[in-house]
């Protein structure tokens, strides 16, 4: 695959990205209007018990929470609908056909969703700075290896949901649902030490919660999380490994 069809192929997927209303309301204006309110409600006095928001403030345990909210919706939404919009109207047969390597279109796919994210990322961390007041990252390096790592495995989950759900509205309803599921569960709307028992073991089931706890122990102590890494990168190379079986098969 040589670089000017990656390129080319980014450059389309990036037009058809901006033509799709739905990803850039979940990418951008969702996660800017959740960290601002509820960073505003909150505010960022810590809980004298340190038993909510991991013991720092409301507006800084929001604002890694909901760059991982980004992730998720360039991943779980946007990924899986052109996907799968893709191998309902027959796209990726005729691309084969036409001698383009599907590689090229997934690549494209996952450097735009990069892209797409790193912006998400950003505009989200400067409104909540603008708004509120949350103390920067202590390590702002392993906040962005973090983000990299994690943005990449909910991407390449993406295009497995892509690769098994049959038509663009289903993997956009999909996605749609399980990023409120995640909001709820995972770690970026109520704390996890506030959820019922139940639900706070389902939500650390759930693929955003390692995302948020490897954003947030490099920006509230300065310590990366190893481990939740590790589960990051492995969520990204199983969905890989099986969305490639998939396609092969399709």
């Amino acid at each position: 695959m040589n670089g000017r069809v990656l390129t080319e192929s980014g450059r389309v997927e990036l037009l058809l990205l901006l033509r799709e209303p739905v990803t850039l309301v979940f990418a951008l204006a969702l996660p800017i209007v959740n960290v601002v309110v509820l960073g505003g409600v909150f505010g960022d006095q810590p809980d004298p018990t340190g038993e909510v928001f991991r013991g720092v403030g409301g507006s800084t345990y929001y604002t890694p929470a909901y760059i991982s909210l980004v992730a998720a919706s360039v991943g779980l939404i946007s990924v899986p609908t052109q996907l799968a919009g893709y191998r309902e109207r027959g796209v990726l047969r005729r691309m084969r056909a036409s001698g383009l390597p599907v590689a090229a279109v997934l690549g494209a796919q996952l450097a735009v969703g990069l892209g797409l994210a790193a912006v998400g990322a950003a505009v989200v961390t400067a409104f909540s700075f603008l708004t509120n007041d949350p103390a920067p990252a202590e390590d702002p390096v392993g906040v962005v290896v973090a983000f990299l790592v994690g943005t990449v495995a909910l991407i390449l989950l993406g295009i497995l949901l892509g690769a098994v759900l049959p038509t663009a509205r289903a993997a956009q309803g999909a996605g749609v649902l399980l990023w409120f599921v995640l909001l709820i569960l995972g770690g970026a709307g109520p704390p996890p030490e506030v959820l019922p028992d139940a639900m706070g073991t389902v939500g650390a089931l759930t693929p955003l919660r390692p995302l948020v706890l490897a954003l947030q122990d490099p920006w509230f102590s300065g310590s990366w999380n190893p481990g939740m890494l590790a589960v990051l990168a492995a969520i990204g190379a199983v969905s890989w490994a099986l969305a490639s079986w998939r396609l092969r098969r399709d």
